[in-house]
């Protein structure tokens, strides 16, 4: 098949609707990560042993099991419990879940990293707990954690295409029924891989000037 650039125009503003569509998925996908995993890491050091323990065999439950299982798990067995979301609320919530038990192990790492000084000082001063979480532990540890959680966003945008299997129509969706109704793949697939190259290099760039501003010094 030879490479149309006059089809690959006429194509390309679907294209990039499919693309805004992805873009979105993903933002909200990871905002709803970074929320939960926050909860769960706080979870998983929570003095009650039983909360603790369950938070963690919940994380690594999830962490253990493919995305694209619980992308089927969400779309057709929750309908059977009444609960009737779109395909693209069922994707959304399939990557935030699966990616809050990445993202709790990440912020586990920074607030672990905290010196138990900090602790001491907290409760000499008679902070309350939230204070203490709020004031003092979370802005120390969670900007060191930033370059991280960066390479998980840009892991799950490049999940994104899973979202295609419950009728979700992101990039790889689109461009796979353009293919089919023209019998034209190359074009559609070339644009769509090309797209995510691009915007995962600028992510990562960015993700390693995160890197740098956030290094521990030696």
């Amino acid at each position: 098949m030879i490479w149309s650039w006059e089809y690959a125009f006429s194509i390309l503003p679907e294209m990039l609707r499919a693309f805004v569509v992805t873009l979105q998925a993903t933002v909200a996908g990871f905002a709803l990560a970074v929320v939960l995993g926050l909860a769960w890491a706080t979870l998983r050091m929570a003095p009650v042993r039983a909360v603790a323990r369950t938070a963690y065999w919940i994380v690594e439950f999830v962490r253990s099991t493919p995305l694209l299982i619980q992308l089927y798990f969400l779309y057709y067995v929750l309908p059977e419990y009444g609960v009737s979301l779109s395909p693209f609320t069922i994707g959304i919530l399939a990557l935030g879940l699966h990616y809050a038990c990445y993202t709790a192990e990440v912020y586990r790492a920074g607030i672990e990293a905290i010196p138990a000084g900090q602790w001491e000082a907290a409760r000499a001063l008679n902070l309350s707990a939230s204070s203490t979480w709020l004031r003092i532990i979370l802005p120390q540890a969670v900007p060191p954690t930033l370059p991280m959680l960066g390479n998980y966003l840009i892991a799950m945008f490049k999940e994104t295409p899973l979202l295609a299997a419950i009728t979700v129509m992101e990039m790889l969706q689109t461009a796979k029924l353009i293919g089919a109704e023209s019998f034209r793949y190359l074009e559609p697939l070339t644009i769509t891989g090309a797209v995510f190259l691009v915007v995962s290099l600028i992510a990562s760039y960015a993700v390693r000037r995160l890197e740098i501003r956030y290094a521990i010094p030696r």
